[in-house]
């Protein structure tokens, strides 16, 4: 078992951009840098007191994290770029939890960002072997690999009818998954897809592979995500603990050998999720019953489906039945993916897991408006990517005393640009600036 850390970790900041699609229309540095500024003013610090540095990306040539974060200061800090699969912007923000929780730093920061390609995730690497190799193998021995499809849609899709098969789940349970995440999408002005569709919408759009439609299939997405973490010492002496969510419990897993077996739910991970879940729930000294909100890995609808079993959500096998309660929505046990998950909020790999950080701490801290989960009091994340890696995090208000924003407006209910103003607050002093990157003249 992951041990509980001996030092606090609060999350004082979070800042995104809006998610839109991959036209090449916004780089990656002003993606970053919007972000960036963004969750540093929330935590009312500049980039001179940040004293490490994660960013997650899949999507671009090595230390892109510092070609972002040097439009910010070139304060020689510490910066780790991370790389692992979608998990990778839950992955930035263990590391930089990690510097503040082993005393390394007092205060660090965690971003998160893509510029993908049109269309369908595929290899870049054909010349060597994928690190699904071997699940691969394994769907084409056992239920006739689609060349012609894409191979996330099949791994999923093939969990999904897996758990239809054994415990009576049906394809109608996707579309109300799907259902679910676009209509709450509708109020989040960050997702990229806000219609609202009905069920037999999504049942009727263009089927991607078995049960699944497009339209319970996350886009491909460009975005960013940050989060700005510090120590208790820090928090205290900067008197930031009214608005502070404090990260209780942070675990990783990466896969068990269920995972090469012939059951088409664990090709997804599904065994590292309730093995990291647990140890969560473990850490934080809770269960599931006590949760109230939850962003999940909802790269697929069925992905969405057997997770509520893996996080504990649900009894074993009784995931359509939470489904049918209505327990997954406002009104239920728990609202799963108030932002509108990947499916419609969208996916950029790297700036996923810190928009799921961003929204759960704007929910704690009941800035979110119509889309306000009532009585929070504790909040979950899974990010999870193929290969394979998932993080479980679980946050609570650090103290019951709930604030307004401070920069001008609500960012959980608007989405806004940032200004000359925003950057210079949010900025390295100028001695430590690069005058060639001239990031005031593009603001």
């Amino acid at each position: 078992m992951v041990k509980k850390p001996t030092n606090k970790v609060y999350v004082i900041g979070v800042g995104m951009s809006k998610f839109i699609k991959p036209r090449g229309q916004v780089d990656y540095p002003e993606f970053g840098l919007e972000a960036a500024v963004k969750a540093l003013n929330d935590a009312k610090v500049s980039y001179d007191q940040i004293e490490f540095a994660a960013c997650g990306f899949c999507y671009g040539d090595s230390t892109s994290g510092q070609r972002v974060l040097y439009q910010l200061g070139m304060t020689q800090i510490p910066v780790i770029n991370v790389n692992n699969n979608c998990s990778t912007g839950s992955t930035a923000l263990l590391q930089a939890r990690n510097a503040i929780a082993s005393g390394m730093v007092d205060c660090a920061l965690a971003l998160g960002f893509e510029r993908m390609q049109r269309g369908s995730l595929k290899s870049h690497w054909e010349d060597r072997t994928p690190p699904m190799d071997h699940v691969h193998n394994l769907m084409t021995e056992q239920v006739q690999y689609k060349g012609n499809a894409p191979r996330a849609p099949q791994i999923f899709g093939n969990a999904g009818m897996e758990y239809m098969r054994r415990y009576g789940a049906t394809a109608e349970h996707l579309g109300k998954i799907a259902e679910k995440n676009h209509r709450h999408s509708s109020k989040n002005p960050y997702s990229q897809f806000r219609d609202i569709y009905t069920l037999d919408q999504i049942m009727q759009s263009p089927t991607i592979y078995g049960p699944l439609t497009k339209l319970q299939c996350c886009p491909t997405s460009d975005g960013a995500g940050c989060s700005i973490v510090a120590s208790e010492e820090f928090v205290l002496k900067h008197g930031l603990m009214d608005q502070a969510v404090e990260i209780v419990a942070q675990v990783m897993a990466t896969d068990s050998p269920k995972m090469l077996s012939t059951d088409a739910i664990e090709w997804c991970g599904a065994d590292m999720t309730r093995r990291a879940a647990q140890s969560a729930y473990e850490q934080a000294g809770i269960t599931a019953n006590d949760v109230q909100v939850v962003e999940l890995h909802d790269c697929f609808s069925a992905n969405e489906l057997v997770t509520y079993d893996a996080l504990g959500l649900c009894a074993p096998g009784e995931a359509h039945k939470l489904i049918d309660s209505g327990n997954n929505t406002y009104g239920g046990k728990y609202v799963v993916n108030p932002s509108g998950g990947l499916i419609s909020k969208g996916h950029p790999l790297g700036a996923t897991g810190l928009a799921q950080c961003t929204e759960l701490t704007w929910q704690l801290r009941r800035w979110t408006g119509d889309r306000q989960v009532p009585n929070t009091k504790y909040a979950l994340q899974h990010n999870v990517g193929l290969g394979g890696a998932v993080v479980v995090t679980i946050y609570k208000k650090a103290n019951n005393n709930f604030t307004q924003p401070h920069v001008g407006y609500n960012p959980a209910v608007e989405a806004r640009p940032i200004t000359k103003a925003d950057y210079e607050k949010a900025a390295a002093k100028k001695s430590n600036r690069a005058e060639y990157l001239a990031v005031e003249a593009k603001l």
